[in-house]
C-alpha cells in the first residue's frame, strides 16, 4: 500500500494518507477534514461523514486535492537511501 504523503495546493497543505480501493483520509492544515473516492480521473467524491458513501455533488477543492494525488510521484532517493540502510 501507498505511504501517506503531503501535497500543497495553493497557501493550503494537505495529508494524504491512502485507505485502498482508491479512498484517501485528507487532513487539511493538520485536522482530519474529509474522506474522498476516486471516480475517474478528473472526477473525485467526496464519502458522507457519517455513513461513508459517495456524495454526487462537483466540489472543486476535491477534484484538485484528487489531480495533485494522481500527479503525486514518491521521491525515489528516499526508497534508495533506506534500501542501502538495511543493506548496511
Amino acid at each position: 500500500m501507498q505511504e501517506p504523503f503531503d501535497i500543497q495546493i495553493g497557501d493550503i497543505n494537505y495529508a494524504v494518507f491512502p485507505e485502498g480501493n482508491d479512498v484517501y483520509v485528507i487532513f487539511k492544515e493538520g485536522k482530519e477534514y474529509t474522506h474522498i473516492q476516486k471516480d475517474t480521473d478528473l472526477q473525485w467524491l467526496k464519502l458522507d461523514p457519517e455513513t461513508a458513501l459517495p456524495l454526487f455533488e462537483v466540489d472543486e477543492e476535491i477534484n484538485n486535492i484528487g489531480r495533485e494525488i494522481l500527479a503525486f510521484q514518491p521521491e525515489e532517493e528516499d526508497e534508495a537511501e533506506s534500501e542501502e540502510e538495511e543493506e548496511e
